[in-house]
């Protein structure tokens, strides 16, 4: 397994590795024993599955008080995914950054917990696999705007190009204006 760190402490690019031949392709997509020697640690008490048409975009997402950490993997298509700092008081408090995850290379994006993210589908259609740390919680679930101009998310879309949204996603704040964060803890990535 290929990782790579990011700029953002704790965000990992993983490539797990893939064999291929004449039938198609195999590769572990979790392995307690393996992810957790990189510093990805669960428990792991949800997956979540959506499929999305193109332009589609979701996020930018987050809970708290009950964090999720997020293991992201394409099983079909392509996306643009995101992760963005949104623990108040941070030394990298508001930073991003983007990967392009495809079913074909197997590439997942580990987000630890005090951090949003959210994907735009870039291919006709994607399913998109979420292994969380916490369960989903209505009550807790935070949004901040996809396009907030405080971030300088470089999403791909073209000039001109509306991303489809929720009505939830549509109107969640900016960041500097979001009620509840994140802490920061100096101890913790």
């Amino acid at each position: 397994m290929k990782v790579q760190e990011t700029e953002l402490p704790g965000v990992l690019i993983l490539e797990p590795r893939v064999w291929r031949d004449a039938r198609g392709a195999f590769s572990e997509v979790w392995k307690d024993e393996t992810y957790r020697g990189l510093g990805v640690h669960g428990p792991f008490v949800q997956d979540n599955l959506s499929h999305s048409v193109k332009g589609t975009l979701r996020g930018l997402h987050f809970q708290e008080p009950t964090a999720q950490g997020k293991l992201v993997q394409v099983l079909a298509g392509v996306v643009w995914d995101v992760a963005v700092d949104v623990r108040r008081g941070s030394p990298t408090f508001g930073r991003s950054i983007g990967v392009e995850l495809d079913a074909e290379s197997a590439r997942q994006l580990w987000i630890p917990a005090g951090y949003a993210h959210g994907f735009l589908v870039l291919s006709e259609r994607a399913s998109f696999l979420y292994k969380c740390t916490a369960a989903y919680s209505p009550a807790h679930e935070r949004s901040i705007r996809w396009n907030d101009p405080g971030l300088s998310i470089r999403w791909p879309l073209s000039p001109g190009q509306r991303p489809l949204l929720s009505p939830k996603d549509a109107d969640a704040p900016i960041l500097l204006e979001a009620e509840v964060l994140p802490r920061y803890r100096s101890d913790a990535a």
